[in-house]
């Protein structure tokens, strides 16, 4: 199950069926759905989205593939302003690879970086990971910039994908002694 990781500014936690309405806004709003893989593209009733939740909550639960999904909210106010995601790559593979997703509102106030930057310490340190990869459509600046942000280099372009190109991008257990 995800564990509940908190930062100076958020909280990390499980998502919760009720949060589908919020979920919906933020995985349905046009400028995010256009970097989502095709499944979550598809998402756009909140029973879908509801449905997605309790298969996300099951895989966190049962799942080796996966290491956990999270929501990201504000601790100020526990306003719901993304989400996170550490999934193996590919599915049962040992790549453990993060991904964010953040309302458009929330852009450009670093909670991205602050919630990336926290999980990975998290799969890092607590459980015992050694590399955590980001995998970024090479037109995707925000996302680039935020792996930078959150320490990870760039290590290789996987090349044409079903979906496309994409950039690799990758940070290990000691590159945190170079941060900290």
């Amino acid at each position: 199950m995800s564990a509940f990781i908190e930062t100076e500014r958020l909280t990390l936690r499980p998502w919760q069926a009720p949060d589908a309405p919020h979920a919906l806004a933020i995985y349905g709003a046009p400028s995010v759905t256009r970097w989502l893989v095709p499944a979550l593209a598809s998402l756009g009733t909140s029973a879908a989205m509801r449905s997605t939740l309790l298969r996300w909550r099951d895989e966190d639960e049962n799942s080796s593939g996966c290491a956990g999904h999270w929501a990201v909210e504000t601790r100020e106010d526990a306003e719901l302003v993304g989400g996170l995601s550490l999934q193996y790559a590919p599915p049962g593979g040992e790549s453990l690879t993060i991904a964010w997703v953040l309302a458009p509102s929330s852009w450009g106030n670093g909670y991205a970086a602050e919630a990336g930057d926290a999980l990975i310490r998290w799969a890092l340190h607590e459980q015992g990971e050694t590399e955590v990869f980001a995998i970024v459509q090479p037109d995707n600046a925000r996302a680039a910039a935020t792996a930078e942000r959150i320490g990870m280099e760039w290590v290789t372009e996987l090349g044409y994908l079903q979906q496309g190109r994409y950039q690799v991008y990758r940070i290990r257990h000691g590159d945190l002694a170079y941060r900290e």
